[in-house]
């Protein structure tokens, strides 16, 4: 079967114009949605930091960045080798 040249470009010109139609329409569907939009992703990032509770119980903190093994100190007056400057 032969495909002549205006058999090709009516079909790339309807999936350009479709294409086009839903570029068109999701971006007026974010654009007239925007303020809904960024409501609900504020709500969902306020949630997920609280941990679903709104402003109290916070079961998650400072104590989870604790390390839960003691760390020997490190040794006094050592250097680790490498030089100071100004010779202190």
């Amino acid at each position: 079967m032969k495909f002549k040249f205006n058999d090709i470009a009516n079909a790339i010109s309807i999936v350009s114009g479709v294409s086009l139609a839903g570029i068109i329409g999701v971006g007026s569907y974010v654009y007239l949605n925007k303020d809904v939009i960024i409501d609900d992703i504020k709500d969902a990032a306020i949630e997920s930091v609280m941990g679903g509770a709104a402003g109290g119980a916070l079961g998650i903190g400072a104590n989870d960045l604790a390390s839960p093994v003691p760390q020997a100190a490190a040794p006094k007056g050592s250097s680790m080798g490498l030089p100071v400057p100004g010779g202190f």
